[in-house]
């Protein structure tokens, strides 16, 4: 497909998963028109509705006269179909599939645990799931350790795949750690994660669609109506 065609991105500024379609589009240089959802779960638009009639969610990449929908598929779609440097996926097949692997990870297990920390009914729902979020983030932690080879991402040098899926859980773990007072991402458990996220939140394709942790704070309070 020509890289001249129309490039549109149905998002919402509080979306983690929209972050990672910004990301992949600033990273490869690509011009796109931005449609912000200001309010995506009360009310869509006609537009997002037809471009992802399934999940009916965001984000949306529309490229010419197609859609690309889910954020990881929306990243890797971006790598391939505008082909300049830098490469988002890594060129080898094999640490191509990892970096899927752990992409997945993040969404699968990550989020699910976010997701029962911020669920949970009572302290010992709270504390057992919050030992679960400890573990996985602790798994994460071996996982940079190793990916990235004493360098400041996971993807080495520069941001790659799983950077991009990995920093979508900045958001809800800072929300999480605020409402509740205790840090999951700590020095004496996950050093290299602390430092990855300062490199993360600072980079240049990350710090203009990043919202702060305060205006992640203000909007769930005001999603959960809380004080």
């Amino acid at each position: 497909m020509a890289q001249n065609d129309t490039v549109k991105l149905i998002g919402s500024w509080s979306s983690p998963f929209a972050l990672r379609a910004r990301v992949a589009l600033h990273l490869k240089s690509v011009k796109y028109e931005y449609l912000d959802e200001p309010d995506v779960l009360k009310s869509k638009s006609e537009l997002l509705l037809k471009s992802n009639p399934i999940h009916k969610k965001v984000p949306v990449l529309i490229h010419g006269d197609v859609s690309i929908c889910e954020s990881l598929n929306i990243v890797q779609y971006v790598d391939e179909a505008w082909t300049s440097d830098p490469s988002i996926l890594p060129s080898l097949p094999y640490d191509r599939a990892i970096a899927r692997f752990w992409s997945l990870y993040v969404d699968d297990k990550i989020f699910a645990s976010l997701d029962a920390v911020a669920g949970a009914k009572d302290d010992g729902e709270r504390m057992a799931a919050a030992g679960k979020l400890m573990e996985c983030l602790a798994i994460l932690e071996d996982v940079f350790q190793k990916s990235s080879k004493g360098l400041g991402f996971f993807g080495g040098e520069n941001i790659g795949f799983l950077d991009i899926a990995c920093g979508t859980i900045l958001g809800p773990v800072s929300v999480i750690e605020a409402f509740s007072g205790v840090k999951f991402l700590r020095e004496e458990t996950t050093p290299g994660l602390i430092q990855w996220a300062e490199k993360f939140r600072a980079h240049e394709a990350v710090k203009p669609y990043m919202p702060t942790v305060e205006e992640f704070v203000a909007f769930a309070k005001k999603k959960f109506n809380v004080e």
